[in-house]
Protein backbone atom coordinates (compact mmCIF):
# COMPACT_ATOMS: atom_id res chain seq x y z
CA UNK A 1 0.00 0.00 0.00
CA UNK A 2 1.23 3.74 -0.76
CA UNK A 3 2.15 5.68 2.27
CA UNK A 4 3.40 8.31 0.39
CA UNK A 5 2.24 12.06 -0.59
CA UNK A 6 5.17 13.13 -3.26
CA UNK A 7 7.62 11.43 -4.71
CA UNK A 8 10.47 12.59 -6.58
CA UNK A 9 12.31 10.55 -9.31
CA UNK A 10 15.53 11.78 -10.62
CA UNK A 11 18.90 11.12 -12.55
CA UNK A 12 21.17 12.25 -15.02
CA UNK A 13 20.12 13.06 -18.47
CA UNK A 14 19.11 9.65 -20.09
CA UNK A 15 18.88 7.71 -16.47
CA UNK A 16 15.06 6.80 -17.50
CA UNK A 17 13.35 9.24 -14.52
CA UNK A 18 10.79 10.71 -16.98
CA UNK A 19 9.55 7.00 -18.18
CA UNK A 20 9.79 5.66 -14.70
CA UNK A 21 7.60 8.78 -13.51
CA UNK A 22 4.86 7.81 -16.46
CA UNK A 23 4.77 4.01 -15.88
CA UNK A 24 4.39 4.66 -11.73
CA UNK A 25 1.84 7.30 -11.98
CA UNK A 26 -0.23 5.05 -15.04
CA UNK A 27 0.08 1.60 -12.69
CA UNK A 28 -0.56 3.96 -8.99
CA UNK A 29 -2.79 6.40 -10.22
CA UNK A 30 -0.44 9.56 -9.20
CA UNK A 31 -0.48 12.82 -10.21
CA UNK A 32 2.27 13.72 -13.05
CA UNK A 33 4.59 16.66 -12.73
CA UNK A 34 6.80 16.78 -15.48
CA UNK A 35 9.85 19.03 -16.07
CA UNK A 36 9.15 21.87 -18.96
CA UNK A 37 12.77 21.48 -20.63
CA UNK A 38 10.77 21.73 -24.46
CA UNK A 39 9.80 24.95 -23.17
CA UNK A 40 13.65 25.86 -22.44
CA UNK A 41 14.33 28.41 -25.60
CA UNK A 42 18.18 28.42 -24.12
CA UNK A 43 18.53 24.41 -24.39
CA UNK A 44 19.64 24.18 -27.39
CA UNK A 45 21.75 26.82 -27.51
CA UNK A 46 23.32 25.43 -24.33
CA UNK A 47 24.66 22.10 -25.99
CA UNK A 48 26.15 24.25 -28.53
CA UNK A 49 27.66 26.73 -26.40
CA UNK A 50 27.69 25.73 -23.18
CA UNK A 51 29.98 28.85 -21.41
CA UNK A 52 27.95 31.27 -23.37
CA UNK A 53 24.17 30.14 -22.53
CA UNK A 54 24.51 28.26 -19.36
CA UNK A 55 23.36 31.79 -16.78
CA UNK A 56 20.20 32.04 -19.06
CA UNK A 57 19.17 28.29 -19.03
CA UNK A 58 19.82 27.73 -15.76
CA UNK A 59 17.37 30.97 -15.19
CA UNK A 60 14.74 29.53 -17.55
CA UNK A 61 14.74 26.58 -15.68
CA UNK A 62 14.72 27.79 -11.86
CA UNK A 63 11.66 30.34 -12.92
CA UNK A 64 9.73 26.91 -14.87
CA UNK A 65 10.63 24.80 -11.58
CA UNK A 66 9.32 27.48 -9.16
CA UNK A 67 6.31 27.92 -11.05
CA UNK A 68 5.36 24.36 -10.81
CA UNK A 69 6.05 23.59 -7.04
CA UNK A 70 3.70 26.50 -6.16
CA UNK A 71 1.20 24.26 -7.74
CA UNK A 72 2.43 21.19 -6.08
CA UNK A 73 1.58 22.02 -2.70
CA UNK A 74 -1.89 21.83 -3.69
CA UNK A 75 -3.78 18.19 -3.72
CA UNK A 76 -5.65 16.62 -6.44
CA UNK A 77 -8.90 14.49 -5.54
CA UNK A 78 -8.89 12.96 -8.19
CA UNK A 79 -4.96 11.32 -7.68
CA UNK A 80 -3.62 9.19 -4.55
CA UNK A 81 -0.25 11.42 -4.84
CA UNK A 82 2.16 12.99 -6.49
CA UNK A 83 4.79 12.12 -8.36
CA UNK A 84 7.60 14.09 -10.27
CA UNK A 85 10.59 13.65 -12.61
CA UNK A 86 12.47 16.22 -11.14
CA UNK A 87 13.36 16.89 -7.41
CA UNK A 88 13.81 20.97 -7.27
CA UNK A 89 16.97 20.64 -5.06
CA UNK A 90 18.96 19.30 -7.94
CA UNK A 91 18.98 22.55 -9.76
CA UNK A 92 22.01 23.55 -8.37
CA UNK A 93 24.14 20.22 -9.66
CA UNK A 94 23.80 22.34 -12.95
CA UNK A 95 24.49 25.83 -11.38
CA UNK A 96 27.62 24.63 -9.89
CA UNK A 97 29.07 22.75 -12.55
CA UNK A 98 28.05 25.24 -16.10
CA UNK A 99 28.38 29.17 -13.97
CA UNK A 100 30.96 31.34 -13.62
CA UNK A 101 31.69 32.47 -9.96
CA UNK A 102 29.73 36.01 -10.12
CA UNK A 103 26.74 34.25 -11.97
CA UNK A 104 26.54 31.38 -9.09
CA UNK A 105 26.51 34.08 -6.88
CA UNK A 106 23.82 35.94 -8.30
CA UNK A 107 22.02 31.94 -8.98
CA UNK A 108 22.34 31.50 -5.55
CA UNK A 109 20.14 34.72 -4.29
CA UNK A 110 17.40 34.11 -6.40
CA UNK A 111 17.51 30.70 -5.20
CA UNK A 112 17.53 30.89 -1.46
CA UNK A 113 14.21 32.93 -2.32
CA UNK A 114 12.29 30.11 -4.50
CA UNK A 115 13.51 27.40 -2.59
CA UNK A 116 11.66 28.23 0.63
CA UNK A 117 8.54 27.14 -1.37
CA UNK A 118 9.62 24.11 -3.22
CA UNK A 119 7.81 20.93 -2.09
CA UNK A 120 9.48 18.21 0.23
CA UNK A 121 8.89 14.62 -0.68
CA UNK A 122 8.52 11.94 1.08
CA UNK A 123 10.62 9.75 -0.85
CA UNK A 124 13.34 10.54 -3.72
CA UNK A 125 14.59 7.65 -5.98
CA UNK A 126 17.86 8.47 -7.65
CA UNK A 127 17.86 6.33 -10.85
CA UNK A 128 21.88 5.62 -11.05
CA UNK A 129 23.39 4.86 -14.66
CA UNK A 130 26.49 4.23 -16.05
CA UNK A 131 27.70 7.26 -19.19
CA UNK A 132 27.82 4.40 -22.05
CA UNK A 133 24.34 2.88 -20.71
CA UNK A 134 23.46 7.42 -20.64
CA UNK A 135 24.45 7.61 -24.07
CA UNK A 136 22.32 4.60 -25.58
CA UNK A 137 19.18 6.15 -24.21
CA UNK A 138 19.59 9.58 -25.31
CA UNK A 139 20.73 7.98 -28.98
CA UNK A 140 17.71 6.05 -28.38
CA UNK A 141 15.19 8.80 -27.93
CA UNK A 142 16.90 11.03 -30.67
CA UNK A 143 16.46 14.38 -29.74
CA UNK A 144 18.36 16.70 -32.16
CA UNK A 145 19.64 18.84 -29.91
CA UNK A 146 21.01 16.42 -27.55
CA UNK A 147 22.92 14.72 -29.77
CA UNK A 148 25.75 17.69 -29.15
CA UNK A 149 25.93 16.35 -25.75
CA UNK A 150 29.53 15.57 -24.99
CA UNK A 151 30.49 12.15 -23.03
CA UNK A 152 32.87 14.22 -21.04
CA UNK A 153 30.26 16.28 -19.77
CA UNK A 154 27.80 13.12 -18.87
CA UNK A 155 30.62 12.28 -17.11
CA UNK A 156 31.05 15.95 -15.33
CA UNK A 157 27.28 15.37 -14.99
CA UNK A 158 26.94 12.06 -13.46
CA UNK A 159 30.05 12.40 -11.14
CA UNK A 160 27.78 15.37 -9.38
CA UNK A 161 24.82 13.86 -9.20
CA UNK A 162 26.99 10.97 -7.21
CA UNK A 163 28.21 13.51 -5.07
CA UNK A 164 25.17 15.13 -4.46
CA UNK A 165 23.12 12.56 -3.72
CA UNK A 166 25.57 10.37 -1.25
CA UNK A 167 25.34 14.10 0.70
CA UNK A 168 21.34 13.93 0.43
CA UNK A 169 19.71 13.90 3.84
CA UNK A 170 16.58 15.83 3.34
CA UNK A 171 14.35 12.75 2.62
CA UNK A 172 14.37 8.71 2.88
CA UNK A 173 16.66 7.84 -0.67
CA UNK A 174 16.28 4.85 -2.56
CA UNK A 175 19.35 4.43 -5.13
CA UNK A 176 18.49 2.47 -8.55
CA UNK A 177 21.16 0.98 -10.42
CA UNK A 178 19.66 1.05 -13.43
CA UNK A 179 22.82 -0.10 -15.98
CA UNK A 180 21.77 -3.15 -16.51
CA UNK A 181 18.10 -3.18 -15.94
CA UNK A 182 14.96 -2.25 -18.14
CA UNK A 183 12.44 -1.60 -16.34
CA UNK A 184 10.65 0.50 -19.58
CA UNK A 185 10.56 -2.94 -21.27
CA UNK A 186 11.15 -5.81 -18.68
CA UNK A 187 7.66 -6.15 -16.24
CA UNK A 188 9.70 -7.77 -14.08
CA UNK A 189 12.22 -5.21 -13.59
CA UNK A 190 9.66 -2.89 -13.44
CA UNK A 191 7.73 -4.95 -10.55
CA UNK A 192 10.40 -5.39 -8.40
CA UNK A 193 10.94 -1.38 -8.41
CA UNK A 194 7.14 -1.29 -7.63
CA UNK A 195 7.74 -3.46 -4.74
CA UNK A 196 10.71 -1.75 -3.28
CA UNK A 197 9.17 1.59 -3.32
CA UNK A 198 5.11 0.79 -2.03
CA UNK A 199 5.45 -2.77 -0.81
CA UNK A 200 8.52 -3.04 1.35
CA UNK A 201 9.29 -0.47 4.04
CA UNK A 202 12.77 1.59 3.65
CA UNK A 203 15.45 -0.56 5.66
CA UNK A 204 16.82 3.02 6.35
CA UNK A 205 17.36 6.73 5.18
CA UNK A 206 18.93 5.72 2.36
CA UNK A 207 18.60 2.17 -0.04
CA UNK A 208 20.29 0.86 -2.56
CA UNK A 209 18.65 -1.84 -5.07
CA UNK A 210 19.60 -3.96 -7.76
CA UNK A 211 17.25 -5.78 -9.85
Amino acid sequence: MNTYDFIAIEGVIGAGKTSLSRLLSQRHNARLVLEEFEDNPFLPKFYEDRARYAFQTQLAFLASRFHQQKSMTSRDLFSDFLISDYLFDKDRIFARLNLSDDELALYDRIYGIMSTIAAKPDLVIFIQCSVDRLLQNIAKRGRSYEKDIAPEYLEELNEAYNHFFHHYDRSPLLVINASEIDFVNNEDHLSYIEEQVFRLPLRSQKTYITP
